[in-house]
């Protein structure tokens, strides 16, 4: 298999796996928002019989949050190390536009239109 075919290939399972991130996100979106609403009506102080107890809960639902945006940060770095490569491998081609359409085979547009 030649290279250029394996940069295609390479950002080709970075699409698919940008859209899934963005079917994830769009999921977790609706189920954070689920949550909020059943925070709202279910954790409230007369629940907890210490303010204690109230505020461990809440730190665990943050916890759980911050846990999840981590994961997403470091789906994105690893994105990020893909399309790097793969630009990297287009300036030493030839550069700038003339070395993506040599990999691509033609004329590629970005969808960037002058204004």
């Amino acid at each position: 298999m030649r290279r250029e075919r394996a940069y295609l290939r390479m950002l080709d399972a970075s699409a698919k796996a940008q859209w899934n991130v963005a079917m994830i996100l769009e999921a977790k979106a609706v189920e954070a928002e689920k949550v909020r609403a059943w925070l709202l009506n279910h954790v409230t102080a007369d629940v907890f019989a210490e303010h204690q107890d109230q505020l461990k809960s809440a730190m665990q639902v943050h916890d759980q949050l911050v846990e999840v945006i981590d994961g997403l940060a470091k789906l994105n770095s690893g994105m990020t190390h893909v399309l790097k490569a793969a630009l990297r491998q287009v300036d030493e081609m030839g550069g700038g536009s003339n070395g993506l359409d040599n990999m691509l085979g033609g004329n590629f547009d970005m969808g960037v239109r002058p204004q």
